[in-house]
């Protein structure tokens, strides 16, 4: 008796530690995999020049030695593009008359969501932001609306033109000078960052189709004014300094699809790490995003979802250093990002959204109300995006991208009663 008991005893102290080991091993080869898997996600891959239509390039893109944001010396890529899309039409942006529907018109982001611009959204500005000074319209019922280069350039600037108050403004592309070029320097291999960085001055990333990704539009500054500055339905407008660049992405820019269904590929950021839409293919937003809107997995590395359409931006900072865009085709022009001639500052860089300058003692009273400013007075609003062109709804002009996969997305539009709100489908 006493045998089977020292027998049982000891098969139960060697099956304790047997579970004690097995569990041990099993927590092993789960942090060995934890880590193999942290090591793949956090991989860095190159930026593919091939992925950027042909058509969008002005010249070949070629390296260079250039400085990054954080200090960081190392070899970019240098591309220079259009100052126009390639792959879809632009515009409309402002109706004709009250009376136009949704087509008429473009959009504009409030409150986190899309507004289409129609004749309805037009004659209900002074009830939409509570203000009775709105009125971007005539008797008649047409609207007001920059209607030549001289006009457009007098309702953009910083202290917007009396005569061009109450107008919806918008720019052609056939304004712009001929020629007009933007250049971009990026990493060909990101560089991470300890810590984000916030929002280049100049740019957020570059389309595939070689137009800009701007930083917010500085809407406050823009209604301060009443004036309305829509995009398109494709998230894009015309600055006469800077061309046509996007606010917000809806879809029109040429895409990559990904073999697992991942959401596609539409850019690059300005330190190099890839741009993808919002959302996946079955339309569910990724939930492991970071506070710039980015994360990993072991196909992509890191890289971005850019956000919502109605909330103005793309994503919220940078995780790798910065590379420099440059108006006109940068010649002579060497990159260095870690320059405070690069870098948000005083009287640089123009304000991102809300910013603006404190009214003066004994200025003029804010015009609309308490707490709204009569007018955009900041001069580095000069750079912001007031201006928009007018052509053709955004559509696929049927341009043909051979090697490299492309895939555009339609989008169906949902215009709700009331609010007139353009949402993302």
């Amino acid at each position: 008796m006493k045998v089977l008991t020292f027998l049982g005893c000891n098969h139960h102290r060697l099956l304790v530690k047997c579970k004690t080991i097995t569990t041990w091993l099993g927590v092993m080869v789960g942090l060995i995999v934890q880590a193999c898997n942290q090591h793949l996600e956090g991989r860095t891959v190159s930026v593919d020049p091939t992925l950027f239509l042909e058509d969008a390039l002005v010249g070949d893109i070629a390296e260079e030695s250039c400085t990054l944001s954080g200090g960081t010396k190392t070899t970019c890529y240098r591309i220079t593009v259009k100052s126009t899309p390639v792959d879809h039409q632009a515009g409309p942006w402002c109706p004709k008359t009250i009376r136009d529907g949704d087509k008429a018109g473009g959009i504009w982001p409030d409150g986190g969501k899309i507004n289409n611009v129609d004749g309805a959204f037009i004659k209900n500005l002074a009830t939409f932001y509570s203000d009775d000074e709105w009125k971007l319209y005539r008797d008649d019922g047409s609207v007001r609306v920059t209607d030549s280069k001289e006009a457009c350039a007098a309702a953009a600037r910083p202290d917007v033109d009396e005569d061009y108050q109450n107008f919806c403004v918008q720019c052609l592309p056939s304004y712009l000078e001929k020629g007009m070029v933007k250049t971009h320097v990026i990493p060909i291999k990101p560089v991470q960052q300890t810590k984000p960085e916030q929002i280049a001055r100049t740019a957020v990333g570059l389309a595939l189709n070689g137009v800009n990704f701007d930083p917010p539009a500085p809407t406050n500054a823009i209604l301060s004014a009443h004036t309305l500055a829509p995009f398109d339905n494709c998230g894009g407008h015309i600055n006469l300094n800077h061309g046509y660049h996007y606010h917000a992405h809806t879809g029109c820019p040429t895409e990559v699809a990904q073999e697992d269904d991942h959401s596609p590929m539409i850019g690059y950021a300005l330190d190099g790490f890839p741009l993808h839409a919002r959302l996946e293919e079955q339309s569910a937003e990724e939930s492991s995003l970071d506070e710039c809107r980015g994360h990993s997995d072991g196909t992509r590395g890191y890289h971005y979802h850019v956000a919502d359409p109605g909330s103005n931006s793309f994503i919220n900072c940078f995780q790798g250093e910065y590379g420099c865009s440059f108006e006109g085709d940068g010649e002579g022009q060497t990159c260095d990002a870690a320059s405070t001639d690069n870098r948000r500052g005083p009287g640089g860089p123009p304000p991102l959204e809300g910013e603006r300058k404190p009214r003066k003692p004994g200025g003029p009273p804010p015009r609309g109300g308490e707490g709204k400013p009569r007018r955009p007075d900041d001069e580095a609003v000069k750079e912001s995006h007031f201006a928009q062109p007018h052509l053709q709804p955004c559509t696929d002009t049927s341009h043909q991208h051979a090697k490299h996969n492309h895939k555009h997305i339609g989008q169906n539009h949902e215009h709700a009663e009331g609010n007139h709100m353009h949402t993302e489908g």
